[in-house]
């Protein structure tokens, strides 16, 4: 359970204070180049899914908070069993990783939209007021999700001979995310490449 408990709050604190230090510190659209032409710190926001994906307009928002609370609940419960049963540290650090991703984006959805102003309106380029007088931009389970990730590690055109798409620009990888995103993304994938190996039941051995 600690090490469980220890995964969960890392991710939400660096998930959080990332997100924090780009809405108050940056406007919206803006970049800022890291890593040469390959990793930039880019702040968008997003009223749906992971990576930019969207959802149904002001409902499809609202279903898509509630369905990431049921589904931290059965994160959580999944979590307790296997802890509760001494499953493998690899399945309960996966799983960890999945619930802490899933909470971060949440916390977005939940409360951003109370505690921040949205500067668009008035002022392009102008960043975000953490506790606005006049309130927030938005209520309850309203909120957008803060990405800033963006790695366009390859950058270039296809071929004019290519069919169909040649002379057209090909970008990987396009998606913008954050620390949440990336923290499901390599808890699913681990779940799925090792997944014999996590869901094998533990061999026990008795004592002579």
């Amino acid at each position: 359970m600690k090490k469980a408990v220890i995964i969960i709050l890392l991710i939400l604190i660096l998930d959080q204070a990332l997100k924090f230090f780009v809405k108050t510190t940056m406007g919206l659209n803006e970049r800022h180049a890291i890593f040469g032409n390959w990793f930039f710190i880019e702040f968008i926001e997003n009223d749906g899914m992971a990576y930019g994906m969207k959802f149904g307009g002001g409902f499809g928002k609202v279903f898509l908070s509630l369905f990431r609370i049921v589904a931290v609940i059965v994160i959580g419960w999944w979590l307790h069993k296997v802890i509760a049963r001494n499953g493998r540290t690899g399945l309960v650090i996966c799983i960890s990783l999945i619930m802490a991703g899933a909470i971060g984006n949440i916390l977005d959805s939940m409360f951003y939209g109370l505690i921040f102003n949205d500067p668009t309106g008035e002022c392009a380029n102008q960043v975000a007021t953490l506790f606005p007088k006049g309130g927030g931009y938005a209520g309850f389970l309203h909120g957008k999700v803060v990405d800033m990730l963006y790695f366009p590690i390859i950058d270039t055109h296809y071929p004019e001979w290519f069919p169909f798409v040649g002379g057209k620009r090909f970008e990987f990888f396009q998606p913008i995310f954050n620390i949440a995103d990336s923290s499901i993304s390599v808890g699913v994938f681990i779940l799925i490449v090792f997944q014999k190996r996590l869901f094998k039941p533990l061999e026990i051995t008795n004592p002579i």
